[in-house]
């Protein structure tokens, strides 16, 4: 497990600790998915089995104890140099401070260090925020982000938008592209 990034927020007055999830994180990251409004919620199990299976791909933040966000990822079985970003989720009391950017910052450095080398995340058309998000990782990162459709709506029951997959590569970690 890596060592936590642990840092105290001038802005807002808050110690704010990025770490990868465990088992407790799992009620609190279904709860903030299914406030969001937004996200597809998956079952409270699916987020206890992402703690257990996938910490070493997720990030959650906490801030002054209180989980405030999480990023879901795991790495392709079929290309295993791949992460995929899941979801990413703030809740509502501490968005629009770039929390999500800070934990996918930080699940990018630990996985890049690991040797994946290219991010793969899936977002639907009417979502402009998710694409600035990446898109910004991608800048930060100078890497290359394509994006082409994947799923089409009628491949969704439901009325589900279509998703589109962004690819950013390459990965590196900050110390190779400072």
């Amino acid at each position: 497990m890596q060592t936590p990034i642990s840092k105290f927020d001038a802005i807002s007055q808050q110690t704010i600790e990025i770490r990868e999830p465990v088992l407790a994180d799992g009620a609190p990251m279904h709860r903030i998915a299914e406030n969001s409004r937004v996200l597809d919620t998956n079952s409270s199990y699916a987020y206890l089995l992402w703690c257990r299976d996938f910490a070493a791909t997720s990030m959650v933040a906490e801030i002054d104890g209180e989980l405030a966000g999480f990023v879901t990822g795991y790495t392709r079985p079929a290309r295993p140099h791949t992460l995929f970003v899941w979801q990413v989720a703030v809740d509502h009391p501490h968005r629009g401070h770039g929390l999500g950017v800070r934990m996918l910052d930080a699940l990018v450095e630990s996985c890049a260090a690991q040797g994946v080398t290219q991010l793969e995340t899936t977002i639907s058309p009417d979502n402009p925020a998710s694409v600035a998000m990446f898109a910004s990782l991608a800048r930060r990162r100078l890497a290359t982000l394509t994006r082409t459709p994947l799923f089409t709506a009628d491949q969704f029951p439901g009325g589900h938008q279509p998703e589109d997959l962004y690819r950013i590569a390459p990965l590196t970690t900050q110390e190779e592209w400072r």
